[in-house]
């Protein structure tokens, strides 16, 4: 049987719950809300355009769960519905959450001609459609409780795929994937690993244990341990952590290692550069081949703006260095530690900012006497 060419849902709000609620179908289900996944069902079917009723309140949430080329019309009102309706196209009708499945009967969702639903519509909103058809394939959703019962189901079926896929995935009860993420063949999944959002994982890496990547594009053979990687892109070949945190806008280019206790922020790094614990990135602009010592900052926030350091290919950045932005550093330069750079640094030059040393011999033996030790 043909599917339909169009999909009505009805966005309900519950006067009787509490006014931070949601309506269902915009609830997530293994991190994606229902509504998204409702969408790429029947976008696969070949449903081309979409009616969401919805107020204001939830609009742009609700047309955020539809990819941005999808022809999509948000809204409350009848007369922009009805236009809509005014079709021989069938048009599908959830008037309730529900999730895809194939083992699904009919029943809680239907087809009818749009100027058939526009007939009746016009008049009284009702789901009682002359000649309307029942659609198989949809669970329905009822509540928070129906989605406890169901993401389990959900998320065994998700790890199964990805492992008919080829993925390895050491234990399948201690990994949760949202279901628009793609994992390349030959990736091992340990446990405690979650992958969410928009994430693209490539071939042949290893994430985990105990590992979120959210909204990201990773790389070939990249090794993200117990870390956390948000809205960024990992090259091939990098490894993250343990317990590094990669924040939104990030660029990590090829090969570049991101240690231990390591934060990056809004920042590029070029390939083959290495940061092996203890320092922030954020804000900045940084070549290939860098090396970063431990405690190194880059001191971005004035209280006021941000501001952004550049750093050139093959600098070698001391430990416990602070780079206070905006500054730019040259190319093969190195920075002695325990600087505090204010001001450019050329290329191939060394920075020293110290406070002069001093020794005073025998000051401390003299201090414990004082005090009776």
């Amino acid at each position: 049987m043909d599917h339909p060419q169009r999909a009505v849902f009805f966005l309900e709000e519950d006067a009787s719950v509490p006014a931070h609620s949601k309506p269902l179908m915009l609830e997530a289900v293994l991190f994606c809300p229902i509504l998204r996944w409702m969408s790429e069902k029947l976008l696969a079917d070949g449903v081309q355009r979409f009616f969401v009723v919805c107020g204001p309140r939830f609009a742009e949430e609700a047309r955020a769960c539809l990819p941005e080329s999808t022809q999509v019309i948000v809204s409350e009102q009848q007369r922009e519905l009805l236009d809509f309706l005014d079709t021989e196209e069938e048009t599908a009708v959830f008037v309730r959450a529900a999730l895809p499945a194939a083992e699904a009967g009919p029943g809680f969702a239907y087809a009818a001609p749009g100027h058939e639903l526009a007939e009746v519509w016009r008049e009284k909103m009702t789901n009682a459609i002359p000649g309307a058809r029942l659609l198989d394939g949809w669970l329905p959703v009822f509540g928070l409780e129906t989605i406890s019962e169901l993401e389990p189901l959900f998320r065994d079926r998700i790890v199964r795929r990805h492992i008919q896929n080829g993925v390895r995935v050491l234990d399948p009860a201690a990994v949760y994937i949202d279901p628009r993420v793609q994992v390349g063949r030959g990736t091992l999944l340990l446990p405690g690993t979650i992958l969410r959002g928009e994430t693209t994982i490539g071939c042949h890496c290893e994430i985990g244990p105990q590992a979120l990547v959210d909204g990201c594009r990773v790389g070939d053979g990249v090794v993200i341990n117990a870390s956390q990687v948000t809205g960024s892109t990992l090259g091939d070949g990098c490894d993250v952590g343990p317990y590094a945190h990669v924040r939104p806008g990030c660029d990590v280019g090829p090969k570049c290692h991101v240690g231990a206790f390591v934060q990056l922020k809004n920042c590029h790094l070029g390939a083959g550069t290495k940061m092996s614990h203890l320092t922030y990135v954020g804000d900045a602009d940084v070549g290939s081949g860098v090396n970063f010592g431990c405690g190194t900052i880059t001191t971005n926030y004035d209280g006021f703006e941000k501001h952004r350091c550049i750093i050139g290919d093959n600098a070698f950045i001391g430990c416990n260095t602070n780079l206070v932005a905006p500054v730019t550093v040259g190319e093969g330069s190195y920075i002695a530690a325990g600087t505090t750079i204010t001001k450019d640094v050329p290329a191939d030059a060394l920075a020293v900012g110290r406070a002069r040393q001093e020794n005073k011999e025998g000051w401390a033996r003299r201090y414990r006497q004082l005090h009776g030790k």
